[in-house]
């Protein structure tokens, strides 16, 4: 496509670069225009060897996008500056394809709360002018959990989605589309569906937590947890049943809502210690810790419900496959209060499978009454095996100062301490633990633990959990600013690397980053304004209070409400609804998505054809001009990586709102790889029409396509002889078929000693191989080949390897079985 502009003698237009030269790469598309003698006087902006170019977007190749950079000279035509500047505007916005999981609460087990996966949100986009709130959508009561994310869901009779999961107080789950403005739920599932008939939430009265949170209702508190490999949603619901307080364990299908067979699982539990029973009582627990999903079991945490009655802190352990409880384990056994609450924030583990939390105030016994301390659980949850109190735990728990956070497992670390964590109270004082040895209590210290690896007394005036990125602690608390601390050989260097203002009241915060770059730390402040600011200069980059009009105003939160981000959106649960903040959509542009396609055949051979009908839709706000839809297959529900077919679609302008649907035949390419694919319709596949969103361009089947390929394999070779000598030779026999559904093209076999019976980088190549013609499916081809083997070969004993196919000229449906070993051995 080729733009002409009036201005300045101005004219260019679109190019998808084919060659490699200084300033275009193969996957690349370039704006290009002549340049004017203004231009050509700035000297260092061209490059005289090449047509002068304007980089606008990235690798398609590498299935991303990103904002691309732009020279200017200082006297170039105004006209020209706002041209490009609107480009740029315009590509800022266009985002990835979906790739970021949330499934737990805030990113991983060990709560770093980063999510450094994210491509969309820079420091240079995230502004009151290019990001704001996108769209409300409606819930049935308080969002206290932590919203949940999953890319590329297929929803049974709607197709794949982008999903965000939030479940509220009302004991209600809802699936909305990350990326639509469509205020209807995908599924919306109620667990009072699955409960005695009359069950209702749990009124605040019950509970007697209404003064302090200003819940009306208890119902699914804590922040579920995601098993994607099976595509379950665990979640713990409190109901009302007759008259009492009932925990449940649930299990929900990802892509309907609907409780999977064996669930939902009654919570109860006891802990037996020294012959006293402590009985689990419902009525005054409350699962208020994010859930923990680790090595096939799942977590709960349990304290108080804000009223301190009889209540202890316990963690329970549940078996994933059968939800069974595996374990039980009370901080306070026979006493009252140590609550594993935290705030909300998940219980931790490590990659070794210990489990972490944190308790609050409550009777004190060292070793088996830990209150105001953090534990280290055994896997099956129900064993204690190391902890650390705080020596002033008596004034901690006497004042309301006690540990009430997440715990945040650290990456392995330099020196004398490789596995550290972090906790911190309410006071404030930071702690820098050792994982193989927590420390316990010091009995005889008396103004700091001098046993544990560090400790900043008042170093955040902690009333948050700790956040993790690219070697940096983050810390927040009311009325202090965030403070940044780095790591430096397992230690925290004094003084903070950075600092921002004082905030009134901070959540837990989130930082998203693309790996060690483009750190942005999220957090709702005051349970109000939810802020963004840079990740190394702690500097605001952004507030929702900041656009005109109250434009991204955030409307009433639940308690400790905190934000999650992915894939270029942020969540923020309110008192009845969802927001979703991202990079705001530009007026009068096009976007092209496909809205449906036929599912392939069940099979295909390798160079046939099969037909596909589709429709393509503009739901953008301006005309689309004319574009062409092209077809893949892939092996996930992306473009990522997919094998484009012969054939495409011709699609018309279209107006807004307009639709085309239209009927192609397409052929699989010879020589693709057999296997299980999707089919995807890609609007647009020609990228000549700019567009508001580039992410939603293409469209699976719900069912897949296997396509059948060759398959080479060799099924005999003979035997070396006995001994070989440097620089001799010898003859092989072999026999090369295809067992494959489709004919293979004509291929090489090569030969190599080797001391196993496969093939390996250690596997010595034999000079001499023999050509095998094309093969039809079944066929096979024998042959004699004269080898010599090499003039440098160490002693000792080797199999001869045949291997068909070996320089990789026909793709397979099985590349890992061309080779095979002669039943005897050569000795030199």
């Amino acid at each position: 496509m080729r733009l002409t502009m009036a201005k300045g003698g101005m004219f260019g237009g679109w190019q998808r670069c084919t060659h490699k030269s200084i300033n275009c790469q193969p996957g690349k598309m370039l704006f290009w225009f002549a340049p004017t003698a203004e231009e050509f006087a700035c000297g260092q902006s061209w490059n005289s060897n090449v047509a002068p170019t304007r980089e606008i977007t990235t690798e398609l190749a590498a299935a991303k996008w990103r904002p691309a950079s732009f020279a200017f000279c200082a006297n170039f035509r105004i006209v020209r500056f706002l041209s490009v500047l609107l480009l740029t505007l315009f590509f800022a916005r266009v985002h990835l394809l979906a790739q970021t999981s949330v499934t737990t609460w805030h990113y991983d087990n060990a709560r770093t709360s980063a999510n450094t996966s994210e491509t969309v949100l820079t420091p240079s986009n995230v502004n009151s002018a290019s990001f704001g709130k996108l769209t409300t959508l409606p819930v049935d009561g308080f969002v206290v959990a932590n919203p949940l994310y999953l890319p590329g869901v297929n929803v049974l009779g709607q197709g794949v989605h982008n999903i965000v999961y939030v479940a509220t107080l009302h004991d209600s789950v809802y699936a909305f589309d990350a990326d639509s403005t469509n205020k209807s739920p995908l599924w919306m599932t109620s667990i009072l569906n699955y409960s005695p008939a009359g069950a209702t939430s749990v009124p605040s009265s019950v509970k007697k937590d209404s003064n302090t949170t200003g819940w009306t209702e208890v119902g699914i508190v804590s922040t579920p947890v995601i098993d994607p490999t099976t595509g379950t949603l665990y979640l713990v619901a409190e109901t009302y049943e007759n008259g009492s307080v009932v925990h449940r364990l649930h299990a929900l299908d990802v892509t309907s809502g609907v409780e999977i067979p064996g669930g939902p699982i009654t919570i109860a539990a006891t802990f037996t210690l020294n012959g006293v029973t402590t009985t689990f009582t419902d009525l005054y627990q409350m699962n208020r810790p994010g859930l923990l999903l680790a090595n096939g079991h799942i977590y709960i945490g349990f304290g108080s419900n804000c009223c301190n009655d009889y209540s202890q802190g316990w963690v329970l352990s549940y078996n994933e496959a059968t939800l069974q409880q595996e374990g039980a384990y009370t901080t306070e056994p026979g006493k009252t209060l140590a609550s594993i609450w935290q705030k909300g924030a998940g219980i931790s583990a490590d990659s070794s499978g210990n489990i972490y939390a944190e308790t609050g105030e409550g009777y004190y016994a060292a070793g088996t009454n830990l209150s105001t301390s953090v534990l280290k659980l055994s896997q099956s949850g129900s064993a204690l095996t190391d902890w650390f109190t705080p020596y002033n735990y008596q004034y901690l728990s006497q004042h309301d100062l006690d540990l009430a956070n997440g715990v945040v497992i650290l990456p392995d670390q330099p020196g004398p301490y490789p596995h550290e964590l972090v906790a911190v109270g309410k006071q404030g004082t930071i702690y820098l633990l050792n994982r193989d040895n927590m420390g316990k209590l010091c009995s005889t210290c008396t103004a700091g633990d001098t046993q544990i690896v560090e400790e900043i007394p008042l170093g955040s005036h902690g009333n948050t959990t700790p956040v993790y990125w690219n070697n940096i602690l983050y810390f927040s608390a009311a009325s202090n600013p965030v403070t940044a601390y780095t790591l430096n050989n397992g230690a925290l260097v004094i003084p903070a690397s950075a600092q921002s203002a004082a905030l009134p009241g901070p959540s837990h915060a989130v930082i998203t980053a693309s790996g060690n770059s483009n750190g942005i730390l999220w957090v709702i402040n005051g349970g109000k304004t939810l802020f963004a600011m840079d990740a190394i200069r702690l500097s605001t980059l952004y507030n929702s209070d900041q656009a005109a009009n109250g434009r991204d105003a955030l409307p009433p939160l639940a308690h400790f409400a905190t934000p999650i981000a992915a894939d270029g959106k942020v969540f923020v649960g309110t008192q009845n609804s969802l927001i979703v903040y991202g990079l705001l959509p530009l007026p009068n542009l096009t976007d092209l998505t496909e809205t449906s396609v036929t599912n392939p055949p069940a099979t295909v051979l390798d160079g046939s054809s099969f037909s596909i009908s589709d429709t393509v839709q503009n739901i953008g706000s301006a005309a689309a001009a004319a574009s062409t839809t092209r077809y893949y297959l892939s092996t996930t529900t992306s473009k990522s990586g997919a094998r484009l077919l012969t054939g495409s679609r011709a699609v018309p302008s279209l107006a807004p709102s307009a639709s085309s649907s239209g009927t192609v035949t397409v052929t699989v390419s010879a020589g693709s790889a057999g296997g299980t694919y999707f089919l995807l319709a890609c609007a647009d596949g020609a990228f000549v029409v700019p567009e508001i969103n580039e992410s939603n361009n293409c469209k699976a089947s719900a069912a897949q396509v296997t396509v059948s390929g060759p398959d080479l394999v060799e099924t005999a070779v003979s035997d070396p002889p006995t001994t070989v000598t440097l620089g001799g030779t010898f003859s092989v026999s072999d026999t090369v078929q295809n067992i494959g559904s489709a004919a293979a093209a004509a291929s090489t076999t090569r030969y190599y000693l080797s001391t196993t019976t496969s093939k390996s980088a250690s596997s010595i190549l034999l000079t001499g191989s023999r050509s095998v013609p094309s093969l039809a499916s079944a066929a096979t081809s024998s042959g004699n080949a004269s080898v010599t083997v090499p003039s440098t070969l160490p002693s000792g004993r080797y199999f001869l390897l045949a291997c068909s196919d070996d320089t990789k000229l026909v793709s397979e449906t099985n590349e890992t079985n061309n080779c095979k070993a002669s039943a005897t051995t050569t000795m030199h």
